[in-house]
């Protein structure tokens, strides 16, 4: 679908009890300079002050309440339903916005209409030439389906040096602002409810990639994300949502020639990963990953693959794929930034 020369824009922010982010990023988001231009806040069934904060501080924001906390996926599919724009921007609400954030990155989808979605740069809130955990320079996958992103592998990230100022394309789009025309969110069923959250916008952009759309990466638009707003680093609910999500999306978008070898691979690599962690001392951290491939497969019991859902391109066919390993790389030959993997 061809946009118009001014698409129409919805900034999303999905809430859940987060009066202090909106009362500190909120106003920036509200001095954005795109001129046609819609803000909302999608109340996750908070239960402090949040909903009534905005109504009485921010009248220019229209409130969309949801009945349950469904996560970051199901809260956005509810949400959405309500929104009429071209493009949504789902944005977290713990980021700070520059004025003009938005129309570079519609200037990027503008000029192909193949580009389903795209992401700014994100940088880290507390250290603003630092790249930000959650998306950095633009979502990036290796062969086993381990994510990273250029400017941050693992828990490394780098600092912004312009080594990352091309405009790419990438494998996925950060979900802590996403960009993404809201026909291409329908089209392929919006996100994957079942995830609850985290992986969910990947799996959202390996489908759009299913779809033939494109998924970029817009260097002239930055935002700065303070990141763990819900779920910090290091929290065991969050360990065990990364690895069954992981796990899901890998099942339903894998070629089938690709699914057992990789997932086969898979499960010996995490199993290292649950025994490093109890030597560590983080029994907790284990029975995340344990209890992750129990919901994974209990899950796939009941998903079911129809043939007409089958993906037609193999892994490596797709752009923003590593062909390597990842974490081998990391963890045996000391490449820490993206830069470096392929050397």
């Amino acid at each position: 679908m061809l946009l118009s020369v001014l698409p129409s824009v919805a900034v999303v922010i999905l809430n859940w009890n987060g009066r202090s982010f909106l009362e500190k990023f909120l106003p920036s988001v509200c001095s954005s300079t795109y001129g046609n231009l819609q803000l909302y806040v999608a109340d996750n069934a908070s239960t402090d002050d949040s909903v009534a904060f905005v109504r009485e501080k921010f009248p220019q924001v229209s409130i969309i309440q949801n009945p349950t906390n469904d996560g970051f996926a199901g809260g956005y599919n509810m949400a959405l339903q309500h929104v009429k724009a071209d493009i949504y921007v789902l944005l977290n609400q713990d980021v700070e916005v520059e004025p003009g954030w938005i129309e570079p990155v519609v200037a990027q989808m503008v000029r192909d209409h193949h580009v389903a979605a795209c992401q700014p740069k994100l940088r880290f809130y507390h250290n603003k030439q630092e790249f930000e955990y959650a998306g950095a320079a633009g979502g990036w996958m290796d062969i086993l389906g381990y994510t990273f992103c250029r400017g941050r592998i693992l828990y490394t990230t780098e600092m912004d040096e312009g080594q990352y100022d091309d405009a790419q394309d990438i494998f996925w789009a950060t979900g802590a602002a996403l960009f993404i025309r809201s026909a291409c969110f329908h089209e392929v069923g919006g996100f994957d409810a079942s995830f609850f959250a985290h992986m969910e916008e990947v799996d959202l952009c390996w489908r759009l990639k299913r779809a033939g759309y494109r998924i970029c990466y817009c260097p002239d638009s930055i935002v700065y994300h303070v990141g763990g707003g819900s779920l910090p680093q290091g929290n065991p609910r969050k360990l065990y949502l990364n690895f069954r999500n992981n796990l899901m999306m890998l099942w339903k978008n894998l070629h089938p020639a690709d699914r057992w070898i990789v997932l086969s691979q898979r499960f010996f690599l995490d199993l290292l990963a649950a025994v490093k962690s109890l030597v560590a001392g983080k029994p907790a951290d284990m029975k995340a990953i344990f209890r992750a491939y129990v919901d994974y497969r209990r899950w796939r019991k009941s998903y079911k693959l129809s043939s007409d859902r089958l993906p037609q391109k193999r892994l490596l066919e797709l752009s923003g794929v590593f062909h390597g390993i990842m974490i081998w790389r990391y963890y045996f030959l000391n490449r820490k930034t993206f830069g470096t993997l392929e050397k």
